[in-house]
């Protein structure tokens, strides 16, 4: 086995797969942090030039950025660095096997194994594996082989159309990648006003709300723009305004998709929304009339839930 790109995922893959019994004998890195990464992860394994890695493998793991696969690829088989029969594995969540077609015409065994999982580039993350989704896909013929691949690092293989991989890329980025920048905004928020231990404050309230979210999806929508709080939306977007501007855009977006989830699975009066979608759109104070002004203690409090 061998690794091209000793980034974050490519070491994690290869120790995990060392477990289980294949023998790491080629590893390639450029900067400093991928050396250290690969001395750390995959001890006393050669440092090489990706060619040489292809040379002395007959699995390789092609761990590069989605943008630098195609040509790597290309370049490695233009130079006759790929053997027929030679078993190589990119984990691009954007690309399905067919990235990998000019390798596949110099008689190399393609497969998309993509781990549905953050990785920080250590030993941590070796663990993560276990029960981790792989987006998994492959010509037909091998498809067992890359399914045996994933469960050999304790990964469960979910098989993904070569056309739908971009589509399917695109719901784990906007989950996870979206995920990290809205919490690192609500902490910066709650820092700013005065909270001391922001990542304390959040950790139930977010480990709760991504639980009901992974049991119920919309159903487990709460808070103001759910609610149909148009007052309590104008005063987050004139707070956020003086505060943290460079906020707005996001928060008002976010809140428009929740309003529209919301009204499509009745969560959301339609006699609230109205005011609601003004605040959205104009993303200024509705403390002029337009807006509810009895708030969550008021005369309709009865039918909706005080809470976030």
């Amino acid at each position: 086995m061998g690794v091209v790109g000793a980034g974050r995922v490519g070491p994690a893959l290869a120790a995990s797969l060392q477990l289980a019994g294949h023998r790491p004998v080629a590893v390639s890195g450029v900067s400093d942090a991928s050396v250290r990464r690969a001395a750390a992860m995959l001890p006393d394994v050669p440092l090489v030039p990706p060619a040489e890695v292809l040379a002395r493998a007959e699995l390789v793991l092609l761990t590069v950025p989605d943008d630098v696969l195609p040509g790597l690829v290309e370049g490695l088989a233009e130079t006759g660095a790929v053997r027929p029969g030679q078993l190589l594995v990119h984990t691009s969540g954007r690309y399905g096997a067919a990235v990998l077609d000019p390798a596949r015409r110099a008689g190399a065994l393609p497969l998309a194994l993509h781990p549905a999982m953050t990785f920080t580039g250590t030993s941590v993350d070796v663990q993560r594996l276990a029960g981790c989704s792989f987006g998994v896909t492959a010509p037909e013929e091998l498809r067992l082989a890359a399914e045996a691949l994933v469960i050999e690092m304790g990964g469960e293989p979910e098989w993904i159309e070569e056309a739908a991989r971009p589509l399917y890329h695109a719901g784990l980025a906007l989950g996870a990648n979206h995920l990290v920048t809205l919490v690192a905004q609500s902490m910066e928020l709650l820092r700013t006003a005065g909270v001391s231990a922001p990542d304390r404050m959040l950790g139930p309230l977010l480990g709760a709300a991504l639980d009901n979210a992974l049991r119920s999806g919309d159903a487990a929508l709460t808070g103001p723009v759910s609610r149909g709080d148009a007052g309590t939306v104008a005063a987050h977007v004139s707070e956020l305004r003086e505060h943290a501007p460079g906020m707005v855009a996001g928060y008002l977006a976010m809140a428009r998709a929740t309003a529209d989830r919301a009204l499509a699975h009745g969560l959301l009066k339609p006699e609230l929304a109205e005011d609601l979608l003004v605040v959205l759109a104009d993303g200024h104070d509705a403390a002029d009339g337009r807006g509810r002004t009895d708030g969550p203690g008021g005369p309709d409090a009865a039918d909706g839930e005080s809470d976030r």
